[in-house]
């Protein structure tokens, strides 16, 4: 079965354990996807930012056109960060007075410290390419970091929702003590600038969430290869998936060994990669899977992408 419905989609996600080829089949999906006639933006999250090796080519923070109708960039965790705190020290400074700038900042540079702040600015910046770019591109490929760590930011909307929440009702109810009223009307909510950027910040996950989770829209692509450990993490990332509520549009099993060779190690590697074949089609039968033979060089540049491609989603019709 091959990955060709996908195509269609706004959003896909390639994830995986590290090294299975999560950057080479996000890669060849957003080639296919392109030489199709979709706009496509592939970005990667990965810390190890392999994409600008695989396609030959400088890539870094900012959108950069690598072929025809597919661009990409690269998304610094520790920049993103540093430029999340620095536009909250910017909003802080329009809110508040200068006493209460001092002792924010200082809380500020403690929480920037912190673990979880990187994730925090990552998804930011999702957020920021999945809405805002919309008009811009048909599809966005994100060829994510290893498992743990995407499924963790994948969780995180509903997460800081949560949050928020509680810190619109504790504000409100600061308002409501401060005026000595007992309920918050909707013309002094608007005005309390604190109130008005949570509640501006619960929007924009709320739309996140609506899109991530709307399988019209949205899906997930499992990498892995035949070995254990790594059949082992793909089906915890498939249930994790599952619960978190997006659509799970396949699974890829890369670097299948090929048939016909001779020897008594490929023999014997050939015959355990069967048993992880026969599992995989068990234990995930109800997922779209392909399978990519292992190539006989590394794949880097758009022609050996492009054989990438065929596997994933079939030639291109003419």
């Amino acid at each position: 079965m091959l990955l060709t419905g996908l195509l269609d989609q706004q959003v896909v996600f390639f994830g995986g354990k590290g090294g299975v080829g999560k950057t080479t089949c996000s890669a060849a999906f957003a080639l296919a996807a392109s030489r199709r006639g979709r706009r496509v933006l592939l970005v990667s999250t990965d810390p190890a930012h392999s994409t600008a090796d695989i396609f030959e080519r400088r890539i870094g923070p900012l959108e950069v056109e690598i072929a025809p109708r597919l661009s990409a960039l690269e998304i610094d965790g520790d920049a993103e960060a540093k430029h999340y705190i620095d536009v909250v020290k910017r909003d802080i400074q329009k809110m508040f007075s200068a006493s209460v700038i001092k002792a924010a900042y200082k809380q500020i540079e403690a929480a920037a410290a912190s673990p979880g702040l990187v994730e925090v600015a990552l998804l930011d910046r999702m957020i920021e390419l999945i809405i805002n770019r919309q008009q811009v591109y048909d599809l966005i490929v994100f060829d994510t970091a290893p498992t743990g760590h995407t499924l963790q930011l994948l969780r995180m909307p509903e997460a800081i929702t949560t949050w928020i929440q509680a810190l619109v009702k504790h504000r409100k109810a600061l308002l409501e003590i401060d005026r000595g009223t007992e309920t918050t009307t909707d013309a002094a909510a608007l005005a309390d600038p604190v109130l008005g950027a949570l509640e501006r910040r619960h929007d924009r996950l709320a739309q996140l969430r609506a899109i991530i989770t709307d399988r019209s829209r949205t899906s997930f692509v499992l990498v892995g290869i035949p070995e254990r450990l790594v059949i082992e993490e793909t089906a915890r990332a498939a249930e994790m998936l599952a619960d978190t509520g997006v659509d799970i549009g396949g699974l890829v099993v890369n670097r299948v060994l090929p048939d016909d060779l001779e020897g008594e190690f490929y023999t014997s590697r050939k015959a355990q990669e069967r048993t992880y074949l026969d599992e995989i089609d068990r234990r995930f039968s109800r997922l779209r899977r392909v399978r990519i033979r292992q190539l006989p060089r590394d794949v880097y540049g758009l022609s050996s992408l492009a054989v990438v491609s065929d596997h994933l989603v079939g030639p291109p019709t003419r």
